[in-house]
């Protein structure tokens, strides 16, 4: 290190100024590279270059390394745009071939999983919105397949009784769907299986919900049923937000409220928010497809 940073400056003022004139640099060959050089070019000088033309298929890049941020799935068959919404950093902002926005947090969350790519296949050969069916899963386990109290058990959280009936009513009306689900009850812990059952019974409260009134229902609107049973869930549907939970739901226990999160003074607006606040913007989204 200089001890005097002026010196150096002072050197590069003392060269002198450059001559006007270059100086003819000599570059020496070896003779046998000068005659080598001189009958390559001499060689090219009377050449035309022809085509190059491609043999087999363009070589594909395939990368080395995945993208950060992005689970591993594959995405469901059909035309899914990806985009995001406001309250999810989410995937997907529309899918042409069913006409709902597949995106959100809750949707993001299902097609995570392993199972999630299939599930929202069968929800759409169901005629169910996968966002739909996604948000069922997350309100229950937050997609994973775990066991529960009782017989109710799986992704879905489904007793066995509504399991094998709403499975039986899906294959009757679906019968391709068998070769990719397991047989009988083993289907439960089989999440993709059970997405089959939960796609249909969502599928009924819907339809429940239409012909109790209520023309286009949403997952707000089916989550009653999906919890509390479809006469529950028409009467949650349609209650007025400042109502008591537990004046809409008199048939179940204060345990049973108790043990969904419901006190004696919960509200029904109360109840719709804490279900909004975990699916986002799931809530609003039609069930049915087409409706």
């Amino acid at each position: 290190m200089l001890s005097d940073p002026s010196w150096l400056g002072n050197r590069l003022q003392e060269r002198p100024a450059p001559s006007r004139r270059r100086a003819l640099s000599v570059v020496l060959i070896p003779r046998a590279l000068a005659v080598s050089l001189v009958v390559g070019v001499s060689g090219m000088a009377g050449a035309s270059p022809s085509p190059v033309t491609m043999n087999g298929v363009p070589e594909q890049v395939i990368p080395a390394v995945p993208e950060v941020g992005l689970g591993d799935f594959t995405m469901p068959t059909g035309t899914t745009s990806i985009g995001s919404d406001s309250s999810s950093t989410g995937t997907g902002s529309g899918d042409t071939s069913t006409g709902v926005d597949l995106s959100g947090t809750s949707y993001d969350k299902m097609m995570a999983q392993s199972w999630g790519a299939l599930a929202a296949s069968n929800a759409q050969t169901v005629g169910i919105n996968p966002v739909a069916l996604a948000a069922t899963c997350v309100v229950e386990s937050g997609c994973q397949n775990v066991q529960g109290s009782g017989s109710i058990t799986g992704a879905f959280q489904m007793m066995n009784t509504t399991y094998t009936a709403a499975m039986a009513a899906a294959l009757a009306e679906h019968p391709e769907l068998a070769s990719s689900a397991t047989s009988g009850l083993a289907g439960q812990n089989d999440p993709a299986t059970q997405s089959i059952a939960a796609a249909e019974y969502l599928k009924q409260a819907a339809q429940s919900l239409q012909a109790a009134g209520v023309s286009n229902p949403t997952v707000l609107d089916v989550r009653g049923s999906y919890n509390f049973g479809p006469t529950n869930g028409n009467a949650l549907a349609q209650a007025q937000g400042s109502a008591l939970m537990s004046s809409v739901l008199q048939n179940l226990s204060s345990s049973t409220l108790a043990a969904n999160g419901i006190s004696s003074t919960t509200t029904v607006q109360q109840w719709r928010d804490s279900v909004s606040a975990k699916v986002g913007s799931a809530a609003n989204q039609s069930v049915l497809l087409g409706a």
